[in-house]
């Protein structure tokens, strides 16, 4: 048996998911402690950091967080996290499902957040940057338009349809403004890079989809580059020396492929994060993603603990729990699950489920295991949904749909609604073909 995520009309909280766990034990505990460790920290570092969440760093310089407390900007109690570890977790679960990187499916759950409070640790989304919003929204729009163009009746057909035929539609999957700079595509980054890990240029490049999709502006897509390409290298056992090296981006040049880093993102790794000052000499916990990523990395490098990190990092103040996040991706990766405080991960909420979810990236992640060996063109894409979580009126729909050939797909837009019922009804009759999903 595969873990399964609950549609979002199930309305099930994360600690109410059925844990399932891997059959296959891994060998190899060192790198599934490294990846637990990444997934855990971002929590954590989310967690810590809620309570505190837009204190200024002079509230946080008189009362500095220690542990992690109740309360702050949306009243959550010790352990509960925010936007960033939801949003994370849908891109997990995407991955997890889909077994691969499928960006359409990574907006679906990213929207079902948004709308019903899909995989949120209060049941609602009560915590969303403007970029982010923007682009569900839009997101959204396209949906719709498809919708109209196939002839659909429900939102919910919209949301099952393989990548073959959003693909052949040409359906744009980057919904966001150019310019839109900030941190929400970095603080849900992790799931990428861990669960393609094993081919660093494969990490490195989806890496910086993953941002595009909410989060245009070039530098964006660098920030997650670069950052993805450090959390590869900490499950790989790179030594901190080498993850905080200024030179990690030409020793590393290889896996960036063709496309150099934005100038910016060269500044933050040739070192300009290393500053002993901290807040004084100019380190940041602000929302765009540039002081964000370096804010992060000061935290990493300022301290020789997971713990005195990811409190560096919140005592930043301003956009707290992000900070933390960010640094806990890559401090969890580094410093592995054993070495985060375990007081901390007794208080995490859901940390049954996320430990359940980082074995199974670590399982299924590309191209450990024998499902994922599998060339992605002939994956077969399986959204594993209880059965119980689709209305009975919409089962039929979906099965039927599935079995849309790429010829259909495009017929299906000048056809008119009785039309494509009828050709659906006999193309049932005479057998059902699977849909190619890449």
């Amino acid at each position: 048996m595969k873990l399964t995520f609950p549609s979002f009309d199930e309305k099930k909280f994360p600690d109410e998911i059925k844990i399932i766990w891997p059959i296959n034990k891994p060998q190899d505990t060192v790198t599934l402690d490294r990846i637990t460790g990444s997934l855990i920290g971002l929590a954590i570092g989310d967690a810590l950091g809620a309570s505190v969440e837009f204190r200024p760093q002079s509230y946080l310089a008189a009362h500095p967080v220690t542990d992690m407390m109740a309360g702050g900007t949306w009243g959550l109690k010790a352990g509960q996290w925010t936007d960033d570890t939801s949003m994370a977790l849908c891109l997990a679960s995407s991955l997890i499902t889909e077994n691969d990187f499928n960006p359409y499916d990574q907006l679906v759950r990213y929207k079902w957040w948004y709308k019903h409070g899909y995989l949120s640790s209060t049941g609602h989304c009560f915590d969303i940057g403007t970029a982010t919003r923007a682009s569900l929204e839009e997101f959204y729009d396209r949906q719709m338009q498809l919708k109209r163009e196939f002839g659909y009746k429900t939102e919910y057909e919209i949301d099952q349809l393989p990548l073959s035929a959003i693909k052949n539609a040409k359906f744009n999957v980057n919904c966001s403004k150019k310019d839109a700079a900030g941190n929400g595509a970095l603080m849900r980054l992790a799931p990428v890079p861990l669960f393609f890990y094993q081919t660093p240029q494969l990490a490195v490049e989806f890496s910086g989809q993953s941002a595009r999709l909410t989060h245009g502006d070039d530098v964006a897509f660098d920030a997650c580059r670069y950052y993805g390409a450090l959390i590869v290298a900490a499950v790989k056992g790179e030594t901190k020396d080498s993850l905080l090296s200024n030179q990690f981006y030409s020793q590393h040049r290889n896996w960036f492929g063709s496309v150099p880093l934005h100038k910016e993102i060269i500044d933050i790794a040739s070192g300009s994060f290393k500053r002993p000052g901290g807040y004084e000499d100019g380190i940041r916990g602000k929302g765009h993603i540039v002081p964000a990523l370096q804010a992060a990395l000061w935290a990493f490098w300022s301290a020789d603990t997971f713990e005195k990190g990811a409190l560096n990092a919140v005592n930043l103040g301003d956009d707290t729990d992000t900070t933390a996040a960010i640094f806990g991706q890559l401090a969890g990766a580094y410093y592995g699950y054993r070495k985060i405080p375990s007081i901390w991960i007794e208080t995490l909420y859901a940390n049954r489920l996320i430990i359940c979810i980082a074995e199974w990236i670590h399982y299924l992640g590309y191209p450990s295991s024998p499902i994922s060996k599998t060339p992605t063109g002939s994956r077969r894409r399986d959204r594993s949904l209880s059965a119980s979580s689709i209305q009975p009126k919409y089962m039929e729909e979906t099965k039927l749909k599935r079995s849309h050939s790429t010829d259909h797909l495009k017929k299906s837009k000048r056809k008119s609604r009785r039309n494509l019922s009828r050709f659906l009804t006999n193309l049932v009759a005479c057998g059902s073909r699977s849909a190619n999903c890449n």
